[in-house]
């Protein structure tokens, strides 16, 4: 069945199956509870996923921007003991060529859609979005190890050292600069 790229601007309402997709991918998995896949500002954020014609979705992403007065760090999920992502150094610093700064969460393709380049898809979708929506310069994202690979083939780069986040594990942070910009 063919599958259609969705991209929903903040205010959007999402529908079920977006979130029930992000819960199999993302929570499911690790145990987490139903609840634990929504966050608190997915209204505020831009979301991207991929679709068939029955509703059925298969693969999600999302990106927000983060505040000026932000370092990016933040809980992982909404609830109690979520465990804090560390901050992306850089943004720390005041420096003007990385503002509108913004982030990629929540990205997840079910098992059987997996190395079809959906999440390449979503990324790009993201990008563009964020780029067109707020100005945006420069993303960020914490990576899942084994998604290393897939975000670097985007343009991605890893920065820092791998770091655990409880109860999801081993990561790396990612940037990218938006606007065209050589990032070296």
């Amino acid at each position: 069945m063919p599958l259609r790229l969705e991209v929903a601007l903040p205010g959007t309402a999402l529908s079920e199956a977006y979130y029930a997709c992000r819960y199999a991918c993302l929570r499911e998995p690790l145990g987490f509870s139903k609840g634990a896949e929504r966050l608190e500002d997915d209204i505020e954020s831009i979301h991207s996923w991929w679709e068939n014609d029955d509703g059925v979705v298969v693969a999600v992403g999302r990106i927000h921007h983060i505040p000026d007065d932000s370092d990016g760090s933040q809980p992982d999920y909404s609830g109690p003991g979520a465990a804090i992502c560390p901050a992306f150094t850089p943004l720390t610093e005041d420096d003007s060529k990385m503002r509108p700064a913004v982030q990629i969460r929540q990205m997840g393709t079910l098992t059987e859609w997996r190395r079809q380049g959906l999440a390449s898809g979503i990324v790009v979708a993201l990008e563009a979005a964020a780029v067109a929506h707020w100005g945006a310069k420069s993303g960020w994202l914490q990576s899942r190890i084994e998604a290393i690979p897939m975000y670097a083939g985007e343009g991605w780069f890893v920065i820092g050292d791998e770091y655990n986040v409880k109860g999801i594990g081993p990561h790396v942070s990612m940037w990218k600069m938006l606007d065209g910009e050589d990032s070296d």
